[in-house]
């Protein structure tokens, strides 16, 4: 069915997929439990949830035409119990030994002739806690889609209560002529909108050196987890101003210069971030596959005052949300939607490449309920998102807001970041100083 086909900016994460480069986002979950857990029960569990879950049954199949094209197709033998692993840690010598074993399990590329899917239930955590691991490809789902997804695997939460608002009157009939002039002036805007984009994207590439943090790709990765307080962020609103996420950017900004610093990279200008801006409000019909935009955002590493940082990325910011989520050079992902799959298959892997010319890292924001999750009855504690890295990013950044915390994934190129616990100290260190200006 054509519905089930992937888009082009589907087949795009699908090209990107390389040993050095694999494109599944992950989540590391932990829980409170009031009493012991076993984990073959908890796998049975989320085995018996994630076949209720339409799009987890999916695996991709090749199609001859149009050239380089793939669709979605049910897995006629689907076993969700086969995507889902138990783990018991064991005390070793490692500072986070959760983080270490979540590394190399996120590190691993999906199989790609299968559901795009795993999961891996983790026990051994201190105080009989446990921890769910998810990966699951970018090709599938973005970040909310992947949210939606999480929730399906927990237990059921109240659903809101809806008002309903007054009955729309019906639409008047329209013409055949005046529905084909409405279809001509959106392909016309669309291609005057495509060619916006691909203008701000040639004036926005650097010259080389394309990024001060880049480096070579490799399969090893690092996971950083770091948990700041709710509620020392809405202090530096308050004082501030800006939004929440408008705070952790500065905060960052402040960690990331740290981390420069000490690593003795110049501080000549800012970095620049990718932030993925979610277009499912425009088009929900679509269940599945990616609905997304992008800002490009100046993360100012170079200024020193801690309260200047966060004046100017929320002028970054500002500028960003005026323009609108399908201007600039942020929105590639728009432009790449609007190319065909065939070209993708040829030029993917290569514009992949090309990616530190305009941006130096990804911060994504993961959106999560405002409500108490649980799973078998057992309190999320902490929730710890995971973004992939594109070829020659070094780090990739993840944040979500989830009750009393707002949990930050570091996934670093294990290679090229040999000094994470320096990174993610300089997170709380960063978080810490523009507290107390408050």
């Amino acid at each position: 069915m054509a519905g089930d086909r992937l888009s082009a900016l589907d087949t795009a994460f699908l090209c990107l997929e390389g040993e050095s480069t694999p494109m599944h986002m992950g989540a590391v979950v932990t829980f409170r439990p009031h009493a012991p857990v076993r984990a073959d029960r908890l796998a049975q569990l989320l085995a018996q949830r994630a076949a209720r879950l339409p799009l987890l049954r999916r695996r991709l199949r090749r199609e001859r035409w149009p050239l380089g094209s793939a669709s979605w197709a049910e897995d006629p033998g689907f076993d969700p119990a086969r995507h889902i692993e138990v783990h018991r840690l064991r005390p070793g010598y490692e500072a986070d030994p959760l983080a270490t074993h979540a590394s190399a399990w996120l590190s691993r590329p999906l199989d790609l002739d299968a559901p795009l899917w795993r999961l891996r239930v983790v026990t051994g955590l201190p105080k009989g806690g446990f921890a769910v691991l998810l990966k699951l490809h970018h090709a599938l789902a973005d970040g909310a889609g992947a949210v939606a997804v999480a929730i399906g695997l927990l237990d059921e939460v109240p659903a809101a209560r809806r008002v309903r608002g007054p009955t729309p009157e019906p639409a008047e009939p329209r013409s055949t002529v005046d529905i084909l002039l409405d279809e001509a002036g959106a392909a016309i805007g669309k291609v005057t909108e495509s060619a916006g984009i691909a203008s701000a994207m040639l004036r926005a590439a650097r010259p080389y050196p394309i990024s001060r943090i880049a480096g070579r790709a490799s399969p090893s990765r690092k996971l950083g987890m770091v948990r700041l307080s709710r509620s020392d962020i809405r202090r530096i609103r308050s004082a501030h101003g800006g939004t929440t996420h408008d705070v952790v950017l500065a905060v960052l900004s402040g960690a990331l210069r740290d981390w420069m610093t000490n690593r003795g990279q110049p501080m000549d200008g800012p970095l620049r971030a990718l932030i993925p801006v979610s277009l499912r409000g425009r088009e929900a019909e679509r269940a599945g596959g990616n609905l997304l935009s992008g800002y490009l955002c100046e993360l100012p590493v170079h200024t020193e005052d801690p309260v200047r940082r966060l004046r100017e990325v929320r002028r970054s910011m500002a500028r960003n949300k005026a323009a609108g989520p399908v201007r600039g050079a942020g929105a590639l992902p728009v432009l790449a939607n609007r190319v065909p799959s065939g070209v993708h298959r040829l030029a993917t892997r290569f514009a992949g490449q090309a990616a530190p010319l305009l941006f130096d890292t990804v911060v994504t924001n993961v959106p999560l309920p405002a409500v108490p999750l649980r799973l078998d009855g057992a309190a999320v504690h902490q929730v710890y998102p995971v973004v992939p890295l594109a070829p020659h990013h070094t780090i990739g950044i993840a944040a979500a807001e989830y009750r009393a915390g707002v949990h930050i994934g570091l996934q670093v190129n294990g290679a090229a970041v040999h000094d994470l616990g320096a990174l993610t100290d300089a997170v709380t260190k960063s978080a810490a100083t523009l507290t107390h200006t408050c």
